[in-house]
């Protein structure tokens, strides 16, 4: 796995150099609310033992250590029924000590993840999943969004890219990660297409953006000739084979062609993680009524 030092190509976005900083900001307020006597605590669920959601909760456990927030880990099997996921839900809302909930997506089929978002107190909403903070997103008045979508903002703002008017096409319109950026896109200014499996000619598309975001698990889906000469390209797909973690896009074709480039991994994943921690400190901050 590609480390910090190795970055050295100014083409590629350095999601984890953005992912420190974000964490050293965050560690540093956690310090000084603990001194208030507030510990910031994010509570995590997973269902099921899908191998890669195993990883993403223990890299944001992880996280939660290295900037001092608390964790609590709740592990269900697959076959837990959704009424028990809720129960456990409804008992962390009511919980002070508790400020920030998330659930590992995807869950088993026989969950219906909406139900178990909606579930969630909007103000531990801390992945931003809660019809009421997508709704307010939709409105422009962002609160708790979606951590990737944020994590993608931070990392244009990070590199000084002014998205006002810019064209910008998103491959992907899943709730998690295609709709709230391009909502999130359309808040800034930015003209926006959203792409999806339905899409006719999809290539053609692509060609137009100025900034291209792809979020499908399709593995190598974006070629080098679908890419503008000069564009700034963000690799959200996540393919696993054979224990190996593979993006949507042909990095080493479109490099030679992106100004800006996301890899996979290193790119929006540290950021993501150190969003989510951002969020769980303000979480604690505002249940507490401090500034």
């Amino acid at each position: 796995m590609q480390r910090l030092e190795e970055v050295t190509d100014p083409r590629i976005i350095d999601g984890r150099k953005i992912a420190d900083r974000i964490e050293a900001e965050v560690k540093t307020e956690v310090e000084k609310i603990k001194r208030e006597g507030v510990e910031p605590t994010l509570a995590t669920i997973l269902v099921g033992e899908h191998p890669p959601s195993k990883l993403y909760v223990k890299l944001k456990h992880w996280a939660c250590k290295r900037v001092g927030i608390r964790s609590e880990d709740h592990k269900y099997p697959a076959e837990t029924p959704q009424e028990e996921i809720i129960n456990l839900i409804h008992t962390l809302n009511n919980r002070a000590d508790v400020n920030g909930i998330l659930v590992q997506l995807p869950m088993p089929e026989h969950v219906d993840e909406r139900d178990v978002m909606s579930a969630i107190a909007p103000e531990k909403d801390v992945d931003g999943f809660h019809p009421l903070n997508m709704g307010r997103m939709l409105i422009g008045k962002e609160g708790f969004v979606p951590c990737t979508p944020k994590g993608i903002i931070r990392a244009l703002e990070e590199y000084k890219i002014d998205v006002t008017g810019k064209n910008v096409v998103v491959v992907g319109h899943s709730n998690v990660i295609g709709k709230p950026i391009s909502i999130m896109l359309v808040n800034r200014n930015a003209t926006v297409k959203t792409c999806h499996i339905y899409t006719k000619n999809l290539g053609e598309q692509t060609r137009e953006a100025e900034i291209l975001i792809v979020a499908t698990g399709v593995r190598g889906l974006i070629k080098k000739e679908m890419v503008r000469e000069g564009a700034v390209v963000f690799d959200v797909g996540i393919t696993w084979i054979d224990d190996r973690v593979h993006g949507d896009v042909e990095f080493e074709e479109v490099i030679e062609k992106a100004s800006l480039i996301s890899p996979v991994p290193g790119g929006v994943g540290p950021m993501t993680i150190a969003i989510l921690m951002e969020h769980t400190l303000k979480a604690a901050k505002q249940q507490h009524n401090l500034s």
